[in-house]
C-alpha cells in the first residue's frame, strides 16, 4: 500500500526515529502503525546488540537534591561520543530516567529498566533512544543517599562528566550552617580525588600492600634493615594525607586539614557532626 507523508510523520512524532527509518518501518508493516512501532523497537535493539561490544565512555551525570538538603541522587547515563551527550534527546533521555529513580528509588539499575513512567517502561525506552541515535547508551550507575539527622550536598563539574555528592550526619538543628562547608567538601572530593573518609576505612589488605611497596623501595634504595618498618609508616602517613579526606588540606585554606576544618565547626555549633561518606562519579572511571 502507498504510505502517505502524514503517516510518516505521526510515526515520527511518536517515536522520535528518522523519516527514513519511519517509512522503511510503515512499508514494511503494511501501513500498520502499532506493528511498524515494533518494528522500529527491534531496529533499537539490534543495533544494541551490535554496539554491546563498544565502549561507551562518554556521556553525563546528573545530580538532584531533594528534600531540603535531605536526600542526594547521582546518575551517570554513557554513550560513545561527546557530540550525541550534548544531544536534545539524550540529555532528555538522562532527564526521564533521572525522574522515574526519585518517584520509585529503585534499588538497583536491573529493577530500574523494568519500570514504568509517563506511560514508557524504561528498558523499551533505551532500545528506542539506542535506536533513533545509532549509539551504545548505558545507564551505567546510580545512587540514592539520605541523610536523616544531616544533609547531603552536591557538585557537578562543568561539562556534567564528573560528579560527587557527599553526607554529613549528626547536624541537628544546624543543617545550614553545614550547607556551604559540605558543598566546598563535595568540590574537594572532585578535585582531590580521595578514595577514603578516614583512614580506618582502608582495607587491611590496600595497607598490607602499601607498606609492602615502600619496604621494598627502601630496601633497594640501600637503607638499613632495621629502619625500613619506621620508613613505611611514615610513608604511610602521607599516603593517609593524599587518599583519606578527612586528612587532606582543605583546598579553600591550605592552612588547615578537612579534619580541623570539621573540629572548628563542631566547637563553633555545639555539634558533633561526622562526614559520613561521599560519591564520586567520574565518565572515565572504572565501574566498581
Amino acid at each position: 500500500m502507498a504510505i502517505t507523508a502524514q503517516q510518516v510523520k505521526e510515526l515520527r512524532d511518536k517515536t522520535g526515529a528518522g523519516m527514513m527509518d519511519c517509512k522503511k518501518a510503515l512499508v514494511e508493516a503494511d501501513g500498520d502503525f502499532d506493528k511498524a512501532i515494533e518494528i522500529l523497537r527491534k531496529k533499537g535493539a539490534s543495533v544494541a546488540a551490535k554496539r554491546a561490544e563498544r565502549s561507551a565512555n562518554e556521556g553525563l551525570v546528573k545530580t538532584v537534591i531533594l528534600n531540603d538538603h535531605s536526600t542526594g541522587v547521582m546518575l551517570e547515563v554513557n554513550c560513545e561520543t561527546d557530540f550525541v551527550a550534548k544531544s536534545n534527546d539524550f540529555i532528555e533521555f538522562a532527564d526521564y530516567v533521572m525522574d522515574v529513580i526519585i518517584k520509585n528509588q529503585p534499588k538497583s539499575v536491573t529493577d530500574l529498566l523494568e519500570l514504568e513512567h509517563d506511560g514508557k517502561i524504561v528498558k523499551n525506552y533505551l532500545l528506542d533512544i539506542t535506536g533513533k541515535i545509532g549509539e551504545k547508551i548505558e545507564i551505567s550507575r546510580f545512587v540514592i543517599e539520605n541523610a536523616d539527622d544531616g544533609l547531603v550536598a552536591d557538585y557537578v563539574h562543568h561539562g556534567s562528566k564528573l560528579g560527587v555528592l557527599i553526607r554529613i550526619d549528626n547536624t541537628g538543628d544546624q543543617k545550614e550552617n553545614f550547607l556551604t562547608t559540605a558543598k566546598e567538601l563535595a568540590m574537594q572530593v572532585a578535585a582531590m580525588k580521595p578514595l577514603y573518609v578516614y583512614r580506618e576505612d582502608v582495607p587491611e589488605d590496600v595497607l598490607t600492600k602499601e607498606k609492602e611497596i615502600y619496604k621494598e623501595v627502601a630496601k633497594k634504595e640501600g637503607k638499613p634493615e632495621q629502619i625500613l618498618d619506621r620508613i613505611a609508616e611514615g610513608k604511610l602517613k602521607k599516603y593517609f594525607q593524599e587518599n583519606c579526606l578527612f586528612e587532606q588540606t582543605f583546598i579553600k585554606d591550605s592552612t588547615k586539614t578537612v579534619g580541623d576544618l570539621m573540629k572548628e565547626l563542631n566547637s563553633k555549633f555545639s555539634t558533633d557532626a561526622k562526614i559520613k561518606l561521599f560519591h564520586r562519579f567520574h565518565l572515565s572511571d572504572e565501574q566498581k
